[in-house]
């Protein structure tokens, strides 16, 4: 088995076996109770928070122990000791107070808890989750299985359709795929600027801890300087900052800033950004007119932006470029309009196909993420330096859409599907690429020529357009429907919103 198949197996120095079984029964324990916590109240992802907080504060008193014996790092009087001493409303007070304390701390700790609050009100049902918490040690545990653990807290999470969790949750097959044949190096920076729960992060962090050999500056530079991230909702930083914590990364200093990636013009640059933007299409803001809530788009006016749209996704796309060092890499998730529409997104395809070598395009099927009626590519690209002629010859498209047909439970989208895209796609020698049924190049100048620019290209035919008998479920072609119209209408408000500006 190659090093590629090893990695998207999820093989590691635990045995499979092992590393399943200790996380699935951990995680099936800590989330049966809150089946409980749920009739009172307590959604998905409040208790995921809460596990977060608490979690936390129990691993640092674990390391304040034989035989790591570490100096605490939460003030006494603040620590999970304080709260085994406590039951009842005293517990709820005190927890309270913990909170509090710790969004003051600087560094790791604040983040964690910035803006905390207990979201379990019943004292009894406190003292529940402490105790379960407190039944295991750990600690003791692989950072593997700990990392494995909470994934599968935030994977639950994000199955909870209601929560609209599953927005910040790319699916791990996926996610291993892409950095795969991104193929990351020691000594590299690699940025997120929309990183959800820390998936990228994460998977380029065991890839290069498993095809590397590294020495202890190398090691140091992986854990403390390699990557760096943003996101805006503070949840979701604070669930970020816990897993890469419990992954052994990023826990001297913050990597996680909570912030809108798009504000300003980013004061550093990366060897390689991996991201998926929020699914959204357009920015906007609410304010108040005549005493009445009025819905604007936001458009952001950035020098370095080739055009200014309210399209989120492209300026997003438009970051990412901005965001690279000359020779820098980036796989970006964009939704399908990002390939076709007019205006704004024209002007950035052609400006994108100038300065970068857009290298590769692949289409992800429907189904495979938790927001619904979700049709999406990843685009993949290295930043190049000026030059009078375009830096991209050749675009290949790999189509893992057509006659594919992927959901999120009886048929969910697995490593083995994206193997095929990986051999094709080939890393190690990209000149030596080859045409397959549904991987096709495309020249620079038969881009150029069509309608718009446009990057929506498809060859295979649909078996389900042949064969009534297997068209898609009436769900799945509604929400396809409803996509298509969605674009065309944010097309023609754009354009509107463009004529009266002018």
């Amino acid at each position: 088995m190659t090093k590629t198949e090893d990695l998207l197996d999820c093989e590691s120095k635990y045995s499979k076996h092992e590393l399943e079984e200790s996380a699935i029964n951990l995680v099936a324990k800590v989330w049966s109770y809150c089946d409980v916590l749920r009739d009172v109240g307590v959604g998905y992802g409040d208790y995921v928070e809460q596990i977060t907080y608490l979690l936390f504060l129990k691993m640092a008193d674990e390391m304040t122990k034989p035989p790591e014996n570490r100096p605490a790092v939460i003030p006494k009087g603040f620590d999970w000791q304080s709260l085994l001493a406590e039951d009842g409303a005293a517990l709820e007070k005190q927890y309270r107070h913990v909170l509090e304390r710790l969004a003051t701390e600087p560094g790791v700790i604040g983040l964690i808890y910035r803006k905390s609050q207990n979201k379990i009100r019943s004292p009894a049902h406190l003292r529940q989750l402490v105790e379960l918490m407190n039944e295991q040690q750990w600690s003791g545990l692989g950072i593997d299985v700990k990392g494995e653990i909470y994934e599968g807290l935030l994977e639950k999470n994000a199955e909870d359709v209601k929560t609209g969790a599953g927005q910040y949750f790319t699916p791990r097959a996926l996610i291993k795929a892409i950095v795969c044949v991104m193929v990351p190096e020691p000594g590299q920076t690699i940025h997120d600027p929309a990183c959800g729960t820390g998936g990228f992060l994460l998977t380029a962090f065991d890839y290069i801890s498993n095809n590397y050999e590294m020495n202890v500056k190398e090691k140091k530079f992986l854990k403390e300087s390699t990557f760096s991230a943003i996101d805006l909702v503070p949840d979701v930083v604070r669930l970020c900052m816990m897993n890469l914590f419990l992954h052994g990364v990023g826990d001297k200093k913050p990597l996680v800033q909570e912030n809108d990636s798009l504000l300003s013009q980013p004061s550093n640059h990366y060897d390689m950004v991996l991201t998926n933007p929020p699914f959204g299409k357009k920015s906007s803001y609410t304010s108040i007119v005549d005493g009445k809530k009025v819905t604007e788009s936001q458009t952001y006016e950035r020098q370095d932006f080739w055009a200014s749209t309210s399209n989120k996704q492209l300026n997003f796309l438009q970051h990412v470029r901005s965001a690279l060092n000359i020779n820098g890499t980036a796989a970006v998730v964009v939704p399908d309009n990002v390939l076709f529409e007019g205006g704004a997104g024209e002007t950035v395809r052609k400006k994108l196909l100038e300065t970068c070598d857009v290298h590769t395009l692949l289409r992800l099927p429907t189904g495979i993420f938790y927001a619904g009626g979700v049709k999406a590519n990843v685009l993949f690209f290295d930043n190049r330096p000026a030059s009078e002629e375009p830096q991209t010859t050749k675009v290949w498209i790999y189509d893992l859409r057509t006659n594919k047909h992927f959901t999120m439970k009886e048929n969910t989208l697995k490593v083995r599907d994206l193997l095929d895209f990986v051999k094709c796609y080939n890393p190690k020698n990209r000149d030596k690429r080859k045409e397959t049924e549904r991987f096709r190049s495309y020249t620079y100048d038969e881009l150029i020529k069509r309608d718009k620019t446009s990057l929506d290209i498809f060859e295979l035919k649909d078996e389900s357009l042949i064969d009534l008998e297997n068209l898609p479920e009436p769900n799945v072609l509604a929400d396809e429907i409803a996509d298509n119209l969605q674009s065309a209408l944010d097309s023609i408000n754009e354009l509107r919103d463009n004529l009266k500006s002018k």
